[in-house]
């Protein structure tokens, strides 16, 4: 089925996950916002890539709950409503518990959850009824397999994910008699910028070698997995949390 005639805001979309969701969900026939908090340069990098169809960029610090609110006001004054939205955008931060200060540990934690948990939270609850007056809508919260594994040294990360996944099912739950759709995806490693260190790195023959397939995803996968969400005919699959890891991590 056709996006089309359908505006996603997709947070985080400057690179990454966040731009191989923007360009499916273009391809697919969506209008695109891609959000960025600081890299102009790059999320006009992804609307350029998208092509024609109304798509344009919008800068917001959604640790703000003001910005957050404004980043969606400002997107349903200028194209009519948010038929789709991406929260994609988030932050990775090291402070093993054990070498940490704890003015390090509080800003860390702060920081993370203000962004991974937070700010989903925020534009969901301004996003909400303008995809109730529209009929209804459709939500894709990108979380992590850390949620599941643990994270032992970035253990607000994997504690923001996993509240990531309590909120897309509460929001499945709340929202499911409002036509809203609620699902999220947590892959393990991809193959982003932000990966890029790790993969690169000493470690990144263990972490290839901890999938089934031998190495670790790619971006476009992960993409191509949010624009079916996003799509007419999955609204039987509100309330999923689909893994995306290689079968590196397994969940019973």
């Amino acid at each position: 089925m056709s996006l089309r005639g359908v505006v996603a805001l997709v947070t985080g979309g400057s690179r990454g996950i966040g731009r191989a969701a923007a360009r499916q969900l273009a391809a697919g026939g969506a209008t695109v916002v891609v959000h960025y908090v600081s890299d102009k340069a790059a999320a006009q990098d992804t609307v350029d890539s998208l092509g024609p169809g109304g798509h344009e960029s919008r800068q917001a610090d959604l640790k703000d709950p003001a910005q957050a609110r404004d980043l969606v006001d400002q997107v349903v004054a200028a194209h009519g409503g948010i038929g789709v939205l991406v929260n994609n955008a988030g932050m990775y931060a090291r402070h093993a518990v054990t070498e940490t200060s704890y003015e390090q540990w509080q800003d860390v934690w702060r920081r993370t959850l203000d962004t991974n948990l937070l700010g989903p939270a925020n534009l969901i609850h301004a996003v909400v009824p303008h995809m109730i007056a529209a009929g209804g809508g459709r939500i894709v919260n990108v979380t992590s397999r850390g949620a599941f594994r643990g994270e032992p040294a970035h253990p607000a990360y994997g504690a923001s994910k996993a509240g990531l996944n309590s909120l897309s099912q509460s929001m499945a739950k709340a929202l499911g008699p409002h036509n809203i759709f609620v699902t999220a995806i947590a892959p393990g490693f991809v193959d982003t910028d932000m990966a890029a260190p790790y993969v690169n790195g000493p470690r990144g023959e263990e972490i290839r070698n901890e999938t089934a397939i031998g190495r670790i995803a790619d971006a476009d996968e992960v993409g191509r997995l949010v624009a079916f969400l996003a799509t007419p005919g999955t609204e039987s699959m509100t309330g999923a949390i689909i893994d995306i890891n290689g079968a590196s991590y397994l969940r019973t």
